[in-house]
């Protein structure tokens, strides 16, 4: 394979140097946007190895990838997931700019100080309120303190942290000020993000969604709010919020497609890829990477997926609509 071939170049002319790895489907919390609190996970044989997903992971970064984020379900709780990230971390400045992860804190009093050790600089922390008893409500499981403490760890070892929050109608809309005032007052970033119609769970999603452009709207009272080009190689737009000095982005499926600068795709802890988070259409690599010790299978299975990339995905929220896909966030990786 030649160095003209080797990158991935989706048939709209855009680039997939960005691949989110789910580790695990499992996670510690039940958040209600997210899954329903009676969950059925996969069974363990199903999931692809740790040396699997670091084969697989190596194979995309020799196409082009310049960042990998790990997902889960909440990563963390995947045992040996350190293994793994040492493992990854040897692409850091031969290929790979970024080892990243998205993790619901849960577990950042434990591994914050190797997460450092192994170079990955920054995480995105999901955290929806700063409310002990709301958070517990809706991560059904969750101890907020811990996850607090976990924050504390994790800035300490010297890793960058942005806030993702979940805007949910109802729930945590007059909190989003406060939750802005915190992350900006800690060096944080904070990005605000729709519900996402992914799988059945026990609320009706019309009355949780907010879009974000009432949110911008509501903040705009207070704040002054500037649009900057900064891009962290996701969907997020950001703003520059001249008060705090600190930077909030609002990644909007619903009220704007993010869709026609995506350069990601997905792949789930048993070796699925998806070309879009809103699309079912997905290719299987764990049947080419088991067929042979040799990479030449799993990269024409990548090179046919990435051929099939859809221009957009086909979100749409309202009170008479099933969800748009019946897999869970949590299946897909977050």
């Amino acid at each position: 394979m030649n160095e003209l071939e080797s990158n991935l170049v989706d048939p709209f002319g855009r680039a997939v140097s960005y691949l989110r790895v789910s580790v695990t489907d499992r996670c510690d919390f039940r958040c209600t946007y997210c899954m329903a609190e009676d969950m059925t996970f996969l069974p363990r044989k199903d999931l692809l190895t740790l040396e699997e997903i670091d084969r697989l992971c190596s194979a995309f970064i020799a196409r082009g990838v310049r960042k990998l984020r790990l997902t889960g379900g909440e990563p963390l709780v995947r045992r040996n997931v350190m293994s793994l990230i040492e493992a990854l971390s040897k692409h850091r400045g031969a290929g790979l700019d970024e080892l990243t992860l998205t993790t619901n804190g849960s577990q950042l009093h434990r591994f914050a100080d190797q997460l450092a050790a192994h170079g990955v600089e920054r995480i995105n922390v999901s955290l929806d309120t700063l409310d002990p008893a709301k958070f517990r409500v809706l991560t059904r499981w969750g101890d907020f303190h811990q996850v607090m403490h976990g924050i504390d760890l994790a800035a300490r070892a010297g890793l960058k942290i942005k806030i993702n929050t979940v805007a949910v109608r109802g729930t945590n809309e007059d909190e989003i000020e406060d939750l802005l005032r915190w992350a900006h007052g800690r060096g944080f970033d904070l990005t605000l993000i729709e519900t996402m119609p992914l799988g059945e769970i026990d609320a009706e999603r019309t009355d949780q969604y907010l879009p974000l452009s009432l949110v911008r709207t509501r903040l705009s009272q207070h704040f002054t709010l500037e649009d900057i080009p900064d891009r962290t190689g996701g969907p997020a737009r950001y703003v520059r919020v001249r008060e705090t000095g600190g930077r909030l982005g609002f990644i909007t499926p619903m009220t704007h497609n993010f869709c026609e600068s995506c350069n990601r795709v997905r792949v789930t802890c048993t070796g699925t890829l998806y070309m879009c988070l809103g699309q079912e259409d997905a290719a299987d690599l764990r049947s080419p990477l088991r067929a042979s010790r040799s990479d030449e299978l799993l990269h024409a299975a990548i090179d046919e997926a990435i051929s099939r990339k859809p221009k957009g995905h086909d979100f749409v929220i309202d009170r008479d609509s099933v969800p748009a896909l019946s897999r869970f966030m949590s299946a897909t990786g977050g």
